[in-house]
């Protein structure tokens, strides 16, 4: 039977006057060689600039001496010294590394980056998953995880200093420790650093709050403590009796854990069951629930209270036997019953209170490297096998970008910039033309990495391409950004099947002759669920058009009822040998293009009639025709395009982020399309990587001018193309 004297309190004061303490050389020699110890001799040996203009700044010496009884290495501590923010202007990184070797220099390199990290703020503060990002960030920029441990310890510095700084200073610090470095803490299993920042960190934010949980706890201190001990010694000596051999202490409790769980529980301070808290470590399974057993036999339990996360482990993989019961004199007492490797398993990370009362994902990764870097502070030697485990284990499988307002985006590794517009919102995505990193201009397809900031360059009319969905090509490497383009192109193909559906019905009426479709009938006829269904199916030819002008027939007609040519109220005119152009009311008169709007088959025209070009041909939409005077509109005619419409010349406008093969890309489409150019120029902008292409292509209809301008928008790095007015 073992039992611990329990420390129910421990409570941080910074304004307590602590008593003198050893020698803080003979502090950070113990364990340590004398090779060992002698770089970090010669680290204190340096003169720091400026000491004692910046009271409030941590000293290097006194992170150290945090740092020690964490069991680190000669080489933390010495770069825990070297990492003192005001070497930062007068070492140089090549220096510690001639000086004290590249695994120190390495460590002072990544302090100094964290110390340079600046992206949190308000909104993080307010956005819990903006948080959790910033601290998985954090841990996957720094390369050797030791430099976070002396950032951590150097925050429990600042902290103790903090009382010097104004009020505004103070809160951001202190909000930042609870929200980012408190936890970081918690997830590394670094229990003392985690509880003494959130302890001083809520001391600064509700001083009122603290100063009076405080003096609660100091007058209850001496009482607590023999109770505890008492409680103790009677389960212990129950247990003797029944030749049970477990380990049982109390177990430490902090201001600011004491007061989240009122907050959570919504209860005062005296009903805060875990006050008096005791812990039984026992040697197997079995042994736990019949400690359970006797505990349940000499006390009363509170049922709501009793949890069994052996039979029933937590989603993260936690285990133990939670109870509370009411103990000597009517005092509550929690009780947490478990075997020693679910203590170990819970002490080394795995169940650490980051990941359960976060309601977290239990990380195997995570777990692996945090149980590397236990092994790492707990062993003396050069462990560089375990130190590669953390390296490339925490996080490998993630990057971490921020917006150009600093938002954090987290994204698989391998992700490009075509993934990330998608992770913003899918129609950034959609509209997505280019993409700056840090702001230069890089292809779709580089590959993101962490601390780089992304911004997208967008076209207003902007579309998905498929080749973004080919894989070969490697402009989408998320399967959520691959989903979003393949949903946007079974959109659009259904819509455009549903359109292309209606028209095809609507011919296939007028050349029956039948007044009105009979809807009911046809879903019938092709057993269809609704009209919708019916034109999509049409639209995408799954419906042929004999198919669908047999449902449409009357009973009794056979194909000559198909010969019935409809009364025109006007015969049309012949087509005019130059341009195919059908004026209403008018044989074969001279007709012209109008460079103007230079109109092309299936654009609604209008004619005009002029003094030497006989009848000029304007899109409807023509500036000329709209701002055409008011006694000039008897000159103008109704026409239509003939049926074997001639190619006209159209202006085509393209905007592009400049690169190699553009041209070549767009023309290769002109030629899979049979349009001949007439004419191409470009003019590219140096300063802003771009590119502007002027072309006249020669075009049969509005349809394959529609057509082209679709395909031309889907080639990489397009921001806008158009027909030029």
């Amino acid at each position: 039977m073992s039992t611990n004297n329990p420390e129910a309190i421990q409570s941080i004061d910074p304004d307590a006057q602590s008593a003198p303490s050893a020698d803080p050389l003979d502090v950070l020699r113990a364990g340590l060689s004398e090779p060992e110890f002698a770089p970090i001799v010669n680290a204190l040996k340096i003169p720091i600039p400026g000491e004692g203009s910046v009271p409030a700044r941590p000293r290097g010496i006194d992170v150290a001496l945090i740092l020690k009884p964490l069991g680190v290495d000669s080489a933390t501590l010495t770069a825990a010294i070297l990492s003192d923010s005001r070497f930062a202007a007068t070492l140089d990184i090549k220096d510690i590394e001639a000086g004290y070797g590249a695994p120190v220099a390495n460590l002072v390199r990544n302090v100094r980056w964290l110390n340079t990290f600046n992206v949190y703020s308000r909104d993080v503060i307010h956005n819990p998953n903006q948080a959790e990002i910033l601290r998985r960030m954090l841990l996957a920029m720094v390369d050797d995880v030791r430099a976070v441990l002396i950032k951590l310890a150097y925050r429990v510095e600042r902290l103790r200093k903090l009382s010097q700084e104004d009020d505004a200073i103070r809160h951001y610090i202190a909000r930042e420790t609870l929200e980012l470095y408190s936890r970081l803490a918690n997830r590394l299993g670094i229990r003392q650093l985690k509880w003494e920042l959130e302890d001083l960190a809520f001391r600064y934010l509700n001083p009122q709050i603290y100063r009076k949980l405080a003096d609660s706890l100091i007058e209850s201190r001496s009482t607590r403590e023999a109770y505890v001990n008492r409680f103790v010694a009677i389960l212990g000596h129950r247990l003797e009796e029944e030749n049970i051999d477990a380990e049982i202490y109390g177990r430490p409790k902090h201001i600011y854990s004491i007061w989240k769980k009122m907050q959570r529980k919504q209860v005062d301070f005296k009903d805060v069951y875990d006050l008096r808290a005791v812990r039984v470590i026992a040697d197997k399974v079995s042994t736990c629930y019949s400690i359970l057993g006797i505990i349940h036999g000499l006390w009363h339990y509170v049922p709501q209270e009793f949890d069994d996360y052996i039979a029933n482990p937590k989603t993260n993989g936690y285990q133990s036997l939670h109870t509370v019961v009411v103990g000597p004199d009517g005092a509550m007492v929690e009780i947490q019953i478990r075997t020693a490797e679910m203590d170990q398993f819970a002490e080394l990370g795995i169940a650490a209170h980051w990941r359960y009362k976060e309601g977290r994902n239990h990380d195997k990764t995570a777990t692996k490297s945090i149980e590397a870097l236990r092994r790492l502070l707990d062993n003396r030697e050069d462990d560089q096998h375990l130190l590669d485990d953390f390296r490339t284990d925490l996080y490998t499988d993630r990057i971490f970008v921020l917006t150009p307002n600093g938002e954090l985006k987290e994204l698989p590794r391998g992700a490009t910039p075509l993934d990330f517009a998608y992770s913003i919102h899918s129609e950034v995505g959609h509209r997505c033309r280019g993409a700056k990193v840090n702001q230069r201009i890089v292809p779709l397809t580089y590959l993101l990495q962490s601390g780089e900031q992304v911004e997208i360059l967008t076209s207003r009319n902007g579309t998905p391409s498929r080749n973004w969905l080919d894989p070969h090509l490697g402009y989408l490497n998320t399967p959520g950004a691959r989903s979003k383009v393949r949903h946007w192109f079974r959109k659009r193909d259904h819509e455009r099947n549903l359109r292309d559906g209606k028209a095809i019905l609507e011919k296939q009426r007028l050349l029956t002759g039948i007044p009105e479709v009979d809807k009911s009938a046809l879903i019938r006829h092709f057993r269809l669920s609704g009209f919708d269904e019916l034109l999509i199916a049409i639209g995408r030819a799954d419906i042929s058009p004999g198919q669908l002008k047999d449902a449409l027939l009357p009973p009794g007609k056979n194909d000559d009822f198909l010969d019935i040519t409809p009364v025109r109220k006007t015969a049309p005119s012949p087509a005019p040998a130059r341009n195919d152009i059908t004026v209403h009311g008018v044989d074969n008169l001279l007709t012209a293009i109008a460079q103007c709007c230079k109109p092309i088959s299936g654009d609604p025209i209008i004619g005009f009639i002029s003094g030497s070009k006989g009848i000029v041909v304007h899109r409807k939409s023509c500036r000329n025709i709209k701002e055409l005077p008011s006694q000039k509109h008897n000159r103008l005619v109704e026409v239509d395009w003939g049926e074997n419409p001639r190619a006209h010349a159209v202006e085509v406008l393209v905007r592009a982020i400049d690169r190699t093969g553009l041209l070549k890309d767009i023309t290769h489409i002109l030629a899979n399309e049979q349009i001949h150019i007439l004419e191409a120029t470009s003019r590219s902008n140096s300063n802003h990587h771009t590119v502007t292409i002027n072309l006249t292509l020669e075009l049969i209809d509005t349809a394959q001018l529609d057509r082209t301008l679709e395909r031309i928008n889907q080639l990489p790095h397009i921001v806008a193309v158009a027909r030029r007015d």
